[in-house]
């Protein structure tokens, strides 16, 4: 890995009491995803139930035992804020008093605004990591008919002079924002474990042409195109559908979802209440090659970690052609098809986290966090020369 310039670890607490873990999120008990640093339960030596949402309390434990991070902050080149936004998010989600939904975030501006290292370069060499959307955290106004129940943390004067690491960035306006994968389950110690698994994809007897694994949205413009998609599915036999009901697990068992991936060629990524979806990164795991069906679902969110030519790795369907899937597909000669997956498998490295206890000598390979330090670094190098 490129020597990147030390970055410090913020420690301070904030005074404000943090929620307490069984009201980490209003719709879900965040206590069995929180546990192993993150990466939730544990299913097997390298194997996790890891939540979709938990990317900040990973990245965090990885970054602790970073071999670029320094404790004097005077050595430091950038400086990483460790706040838990998508934690704290969720559990002041449609609080009715924005001042209390909002005052963990502005406490938190007001805290690292204030420090003599900001003033080097205004809080441009400061950056923190968001482990969910970036839509929650950018409520456009205090009117309560336009109120989904988002706070303004990225709003504020001295978040918006930093960089934000996030699972998905705001497309048209988030200039500080950068994509970063949504956390899938394998978290391996060292590159031969990735290897091995990557071999066990390649062999992997594709028996489908494509699969969807997902349901239905109401009343969501961006996401019309599942119902498309769940027809098709339904109607053909080279299709595996797994339909995400209210209450179910299938969706959300690790086993489950990949092994349906593992069997298919293609793997459906339409938007949902949001552009982006953590199975883009499951499919890339299972080597199944996603097909996209909105630009900010992938291109425009994920560029430190994408190839550029979306052709050699990816399928977007225009939106005119979203009732012929299965005749978009089988324009693609096999070929073609083997060497999309060949370059899907080869990503997985790059998206994965690897496991907060591996050591960096013996690691081998560069995972999620070490490509966005080297392109932070990149970044805050631009800044400072400009």
């Amino acid at each position: 890995m490129p020597k990147n310039p030390p970055f410090y670890i913020y420690l301070r607490s904030l005074t404000t009491s943090p929620p307490e873990l069984s009201v980490l999120n209003i719709y879900t008990d965040m206590c069995p995803h929180v546990s192993n640093r993150g990466l939730g339960r544990q299913l097997t030596d390298k194997w996790y139930a890891t939540h979709q949402f938990i990317a900040e309390m990973i990245f965090h434990a990885r970054a602790e035992w970073h071999p670029c991070r320094v404790p004097d902050p005077a050595r430091a080149r950038m400086f990483y804020v460790p706040f838990y936004a998508g934690l704290y998010g969720s559990s002041r989600f449609m609080e009715r008093e924005f001042g209390v939904r909002d005052g963990l975030g502005v406490e938190l501006g007001e805290f690292v605004s204030g420090g003599k290292f900001w003033r080097r370069m205004n809080g441009k060499d400061h950056f923190m990591v968001v482990g969910r959307t970036a839509w929650d955290f950018m409520r456009a106004n205090d009117g309560v008919a336009e109120d989904f129940g988002a706070n303004r943390l990225l709003l504020l004067p001295p978040v918006k002079n930093m960089s934000i690491l996030t699972v998905e960035r705001q497309p048209w306006h988030g200039l500080n924002q950068f994509g970063i994968p949504y956390p899938s389950y394998f978290h391996p110690y060292t590159s031969a474990d990735v290897a091995e698994w990557q071999d066990s994809i390649r062999q992997s007897k594709r028996t489908h042409l494509y699969s969807f694994i997902g349901g239905p949205r109401v009343n969501v413009e961006k996401a019309a195109v599942r119902n498309d998609i769940l027809h098709q599915c339904a109607q053909s036999n080279r299709c595996i559908r797994v339909q995400c009901e209210p209450g179910s697990t299938n969706c959300h068992e690790p086993d489950r979802v990949l092994e349906v991936m593992k069997r298919s060629k293609f793997c459906m990524q339409p938007p949902g209440d949001s552009f982006t979806r953590r199975s883009v990164f499951d499919s890339v795991l299972a080597g199944c090659i996603p097909v996209f069906f909105s630009e900010h679902t992938a291109y425009t969110q994920y560029k430190w970690y994408f190839p550029v030519r979306r052709e050699e790795w990816s399928v977007f369907i225009e939106p005119d052609r979203w009732g012929s899937i299965e005749e978009e597909l089988n324009r693609i000669d096999e070929e073609r098809v083997e060497k999309m997956r060949e370059k899907v498998i080869e990503m997985i490295p790059l998206v994965t986290y690897a496991h907060p206890n591996a050591s960096f000598g013996e690691l081998g390979f560069e995972d999620a966090v070490d490509v966005a330090l080297m392109e932070l670094t990149k970044h805050v190098n631009t800044l400072a020369s400009n």
